[in-house]
């Protein structure tokens, strides 16, 4: 490569992981949903590479049809704009729902104590969950199996800005080499970025122990989306 390839290389690397760390959209609800739904290591990887794949790949995709149209770059800023718009509140959607969903099972599973006499005399208590007897199995075991795919959904709007100048330098150079290379780059950074903060704190929160917020996590992971996307609509992060 060229010398200015290795610049183009190094700009779009150190962009995208300062857009990643700077962003917790990237990575704040995976962790929250890993939490809350206990899955594993394996499978948050796997949800946190696939909606990051669809983050990358929608703004990458979008750029490719600019650069193939002409379009300038205030344009497809102005497109990325508006996808923000609809990733920040479909992300506020989706956590206030789930928040509202995670308390009414919070309330169901909260436990209280029944006394009980016998006819020898004895008395004793035992801990009661109503959650556990009215409702069928099948449901006081579900867990939001689509939450995946709502995330994918949300983040296949969510947009790269940063990405669109630096993707659109080389094309104006008309160097296919240096729209690969910055592609590439970006991608890899991001996704590893994103990876490996989701990874490192679940890896440190399997050490603590949640105690009494173990009831509300659905709550709490709802309200940490919910938050997530407040400060993506309002204060641009």
């Amino acid at each position: 490569m060229t010398t200015d390839l290795y610049m183009l290389a190094l700009v779009a690397a150190s962009v995208a992981f300062i857009h990643t760390l700077s962003g917790p959209d990237h990575y704040l609800p995976f962790i929250a949903m890993a939490r809350a739904s206990r899955w594993s290591m394996g499978k948050a990887a796997r949800v946190t590479l696939l909606c990051g794949l669809g983050h990358v790949a929608s703004s990458v995709f979008l750029g490719l049809v600019g650069i193939a149209a002409v379009f300038g770059v205030d344009r497809l800023i102005a497109v990325e704009s508006f996808r923000a718009d609809v990733a920040a509140w479909g992300m506020i959607g989706f956590g206030l729902v789930y928040m509202v969903w995670g308390l009414r099972k919070a309330v169901r599973n909260r436990s209280h104590e029944h006394w009980h006499a016998h006819v020898d005399g004895t008395v004793h208590r035992h801990l009661h969950v109503h959650a556990s007897e009215h409702l069928h199995a099948h449901a006081t075991e579900a867990k939001p199996r689509l939450t995946p795919w709502i995330l994918f959904t949300i983040f296949l709007f969510g947009p790269c800005e940063p990405m669109i100048p630096i993707l659109m330098y080389p094309a104006l150079e008309h160097s296919r080499i240096g729209v690969v290379i910055v592609t590439l780059v970006f991608a890899t950074v991001t996704l590893a970025t994103m990876l490996g903060i989701v990874l490192s704190v679940l890896l440190g929160a399997r050490r603590v122990r949640s105690g009494f917020a173990e009831r509300y996590s659905h709550a709490l992971a709802g309200g940490a989306v919910l938050a997530c996307g407040v400060a993506m609509k309002f204060f641009g992060l």
